[in-house]
C-alpha cells in the first residue's frame, strides 16, 4: 500500500487529505477504524517516542499523545498500591504485564490531558493492555503487533471504530524529511541523535552523584522533549513522565506549566485526595475532573453548597495551601529535563519547589553561571548536553 486515504486533514474543510510514500509502501497496515490526519501525526510521533525509550533503557514503553505532543510518557515498571489507585487500575482482576503498566503510566500521570488520547506501544499489545485501553476514552492506538485476544477486544471499542494500526518495527525513513508550509518545501536531515548513558557526563555542578536511576529519568525526560512541541520541559519520576510542559513561547511558562502538572500528580497520592468520599456512580472522567478542582484553586466549585452532593457521600474539609505544600515538600528526587537552555535561574526555583534534584538542559545562556549557582543552592545535580532539541 503506497497511499491511504484520509477523511479529511486537520480540520473538516482540509480536504483532499492522504499519507503517502514517494518511494515505497507505507509501514502500517490499518487493522481497524478509519485513522484521521491528527491520527497519524499523533501515531508516528508517539511510535519514534516509545521506540527510542526502549532503546535508551531496555524496558517496554508507551506514551499518550494529544494534539501531537506527549500528554504522559513511561517504562514498564511495576505499579505500586498508590500509583494502582491513583490511575483507576487497582479493581481490574488482571495481572499487569511490562507493556500494560507502562501504558497505566502514561495515561495515569495526567489523565485530564490524556483524555481522547492517540496511544503508541513498544511491543506488542497483549490482553492485559488491551483490556486497559478498553475502559478509556480514547481515539487509536499503534503498536509493532496485537496478540489476537487484544485485538478483538480493541475492535469492539467504540462501536468497533477504534483505530488500530500495526507498523513495521524494522521499518527505517529516509534521512532527509521534507514538509510544506504555505506552498514552500522545508527540508532538514532527521534528528537521529542517540541518548545514551553517556550524554549526561558533562556535569556542572558541584553535587556530580548521578545515579543509574536518575540517568534513566533524565534519559526518558529528554527523549520525550524530542517529540513534544517546542519550547517544553519535561518533569520525570520513577520511570515516567509526571509533568509535561509544551509548546509555550516563554522557558518559564513551561517550568511552571510542567511543575503544576507534577504537582498534581504528587497531590493526588496525598490522603486528602486518596480517601475522597465519592459517589458510587461518579464516571472515571468525572473524579479526574473533581480531582483537579478540588486540589487547585478554585475547589469552591466542587465543595460549595449543592455540588458537592453531586459528586461526594459526603462533604470533604478543604485542602489548605499549608497542607498542600506540606505534602508538596515530601516529593524529591524528580529529574527535569529542558529542549533548550534555561536563561535565567528562575527555571531552578520554580523546579526545587517539585522536588527536581537531577536536571539535563544544552547550557549555553550567558547567564549559564547564575543557573549553575542556583542549582548549587540547592544540592541540586545539572548536566550540559550541549544538545539542543526543539521539535516542531
Amino acid at each position: 500500500m503506497k497511499e491511504l486515504e484520509l477523511k479529511y486533514g486537520c480540520n473538516p474543510n482540509q480536504k483532499p487529505s492522504r499519507i503517502y510514500m514517494e518511494n515505497g509502501e507505507l509501514p502500517i497496515k490499518v487493522l481497524n477504524g478509519k485513522p484521521g490526519y491528527i491520527n497519524f501525526l499523533d501515531a508516528f510521533n508517539g511510535w519514534q517516542l516509545v521506540k527510542e525509550l526502549k532503546k535508551a533503557t531496555g524496558l517496554p514503553a508507551a506514551t499518550s499523545f494529544k494534539h501531537v505532543s506527549p500528554a504522559g510518557a513511561a517504562v514498564g515498571l511495576p505499579l505500586s498500591d498508590v500509583e494502582r489507585k491513583i490511575y483507576w487500575v487497582d479493581d481490574m482482576d488482571v495481572e499487569f504485564t511490562p507493556i500494560a503498566n507502562a501504558y497505566a503510566r502514561a495515561r495515569g500521570a495526567d489523565r485530564m490531558s490524556s483524555f481522547g488520547d492517540f496511544i503508541s506501544l513498544s511491543d506488542v499489545c497483549d490482553k492485559a493492555t488491551a483490556l486497559l485501553i478498553k475502559r478509556e476514552v480514547s481515539d487509536g492506538v499503534i503498536a509493532p503487533g496485537y496478540d489476537d485476544d487484544a485485538l478483538e477486544i480493541l475492535k469492539a471499542k467504540k462501536n468497533g471504530n477504534y483505530n488500530v494500526i500495526e507498523i513495521d518495527p524494522d521499518y527505517i525513513p529516509d534521512p532527509i524529511e521534507r514538509k510544506q508550509v504555505f506552498g514552500v518545501t522545508f527540508e532538514q536531515g532527521r534528528n537521529e541523535l542517540n541518548i545514551d548513558e553517556h550524554f549526561f557526563d558533562n556535569i556542572v555542578t558541584e553535587n556530580k552523584e548521578l545515579p543509574e536511576s536518575a540517568k534513566r529519568d533524565l534519559a526518558i525526560s529528554m527523549i520525550t522533549l524530542k517529540y513534544t512541541q517546542s519550547n517544553s520541559v519535561c518533569y520525570v519520576k520513577d520511570g515516567q513522565a509526571i509533568g509535561i510542559g509544551a509548546g509555550q513561547q516563554s522557558r518559564i511558562h513551561c517550568t511552571r506549566l510542567a511543575g503544576s502538572k507534577a504537582d498534581n500528580w504528587w497531590l493526588r497520592q496525598s490522603p486528602q485526595v486518596l480517601n475522597l468520599p465519592f459517589l458510587d456512580k461518579i464516571r472515571r472522567a468525572d473524579r479526574d475532573n473533581a480531582i483537579d478542582l478540588y486540589i487547585g484553586e478554585d475547589y469552591m466549585d466542587v465543595l460549595a453548597d449543592g455540588e458537592w452532593e453531586k459528586i461526594f457521600k459526603t462533604r470533604p474539609a478543604v485542602f489548605t495551601a499549608e497542607e498542600k505544600r506540606a505534602w508538596l515538600d515530601k516529593n524529591t528526587g524528580v529529574s527535569l529535563g529542558s529542549d533548550a537552555f534555561f536563561p535565567f535561574g528562575d527555571n531552578i526555583e520554580r523546579a526545587h519547589r517539585s522536588g527536581v534534584q537531577y536536571v539535563a538542559q544544552p547550557g549555553g545562556s550567558i547567564r549559564d553561571d547564575h543557573v549553575i549557582e542556583t542549582c548549587n543552592k540547592y544540592g541540586m545535580v545539572m548536566s550540559f548536553t550541549g544538545i539542543r532539541l526543539f521539535h516542531h
